[in-house]
């Protein structure tokens, strides 16, 4: 017996009949609802404050080494597995980087590559012991944070090493150049026009990504949210990006930081979107015997990413000890706490398979705002830490709820 193809669509779809204009993900927009909300809290108990010009700066300054480290957490989380080490590799390769530039007038590109290397190894070295030794990452990693803080201790003793290199704190704490001079904006006062055409630039590509990405599921028949939400989502992303550059021109144009990051997530989102390795890690994390039967070198998959981790707590390492001045034996004390909380309240699963860097980016930001928050209104250090606890543990039930929910209404 035949079944007409309206028949076959009413068969196999778990929509819900009827028309619906607007439907929202929660799992996949909920993180940014939520960062908005929060931003618009602290705005109005700081009397506006919080999106002051130099205030905005310093945010992204201030977190630009957690931001980094998320970056690479969320793609071991990903794979199904967590890294407790990274303060550790943070506060030892920015020992390294002291020495070669400071004690041993290393020159600063060369030291910089060496110390990138040096995180490499280090990643190596885990990832061998989880990948091809079959030890849990929570275990190697735990011996890890020990192993590389005792490194840190024997290089630098107990004291710091610096100051660096003038090219260094610049790409720590320091701004682009203005170009082009200032243009008027109104009651906004002056910004940089390159800056200006940067933001341009950066919601042009912004509209074409979600754009292509939007035609693409229409054409292979997957469902995408109605058209009028797809625009108010653009316009408000284009709007936050516009407002973020024009606060930033303002005071003291676009920190160097900000440049690497966005060069950051631009290249490891198209890794996670587009690139095959990118498929494997969600494939491992998703599903590991699906993904051994399907041809999947999860053992290598899953060494590279912890090579990755590495070299990227070596940048953040260098970025936090330029940002100082010099790398001390307590640097990097629980900044494991903050990439794994960032990358949870990202959306990351804890199952893993789940997970965008887009979303880690979002969730350390959500958790630097609080930080810079709760400074601004002279809140004590225990209520920051009551706070961040809280949000983790309610970003974390919120993806189970989530999936209960789905799996409810299916």
């Amino acid at each position: 017996m035949s079944i007409a193809p309206s028949k076959q669509r009413e068969a196999f779809s778990f929509a819900p009949r009827g028309p619906r204009r607007f439907q929202i993900n929660l799992r996949q927009s909920g993180i940014y609802i939520a960062f908005v909300a929060i931003v618009l809290l602290f705005t109005i108990l700081t009397g506006g404050d919080m999106l002051a010009p130099q205030n905005i700066s310093n945010i992204i300054v201030q977190n630009s080494y957690i931001l980094i480290l998320a970056i690479g957490m969320i793609l071991v989380i990903i794979a199904g597995h967590i890294d407790l080490s990274v303060g550790s590799i943070v506060a030892a390769t920015g020992a390294v980087a002291a020495v070669l530039m400071v004690n041993h007038d290393v020159p600063w590109p060369l030291a910089l590559l060496i110390t990138l290397l040096v995180g490499a190894a280090i990643g190596a070295w885990q990832g061998y012991w989880v990948a091809y030794f079959g030890i849990p990452a929570f275990i190697v990693t735990l011996a890890g944070m020990l192993l590389f803080r005792a490194v840190t201790y024997n290089i630098l003793g107990n004291r710091g090493i610096g100051p660096f290199p003038e090219e260094v704190r610049t790409l720590s704490n320091g701004f682009t150049d203005g170009y082009l001079g200032n243009i008027g904006l109104g009651a906004l006062g002056g910004a940089d026009l390159v800056s200006l055409l940067v933001g341009v630039a950066a919601v042009a590509g912004i509209v074409v990504t979600q754009w292509r990405s939007r035609a693409g599921r229409v054409k292979f028949g997957q469902a995408v949210e109605p058209f009028p939400l797809f625009v108010l989502k653009i316009a408000l992303a284009g709007f936050v990006v516009m407002f973020v550059i024009v606060q930033l021109a303002r005071f003291r144009n676009v920190p160097w930081v900000l440049v690497l990051l966005a060069a950051l997530v631009l290249g490891y989102s198209l890794l996670t979107n587009r690139a095959v390795f990118g498929r494997q890690i969600y494939a491992v994390g998703g599903n590991l015997q699906a993904a051994t039967l399907s041809g999947v070198k999860v053992k290598s998959v899953v060494f590279w990413i912890f090579v990755n981790m590495g070299v990227l707590s070596a940048l953040a390492g260098i970025i936090f000890a330029g940002r100082l001045n010099q790398a001390n034996p307590t640097g990097g004390d629980q900044f494991e706490l903050d990439a794994i909380a960032a990358a949870f309240i990202g959306g990351a699963a804890v199952q893993g398979g789940v997970g965008k860097v887009v979303g880690a980016i979002t969730g350390g930001l959500i958790m630097g705002v609080i930080n810079n928050g709760m400074s601004l209104i002279g809140a004590p250090s225990e209520q920051v830490l009551l706070v961040k606890g809280a949000v983790l543990l309610a970003a974390v039930a919120f993806d189970v709820w989530t999936k209960r929910r789905a799996g409810a209404s299916r």
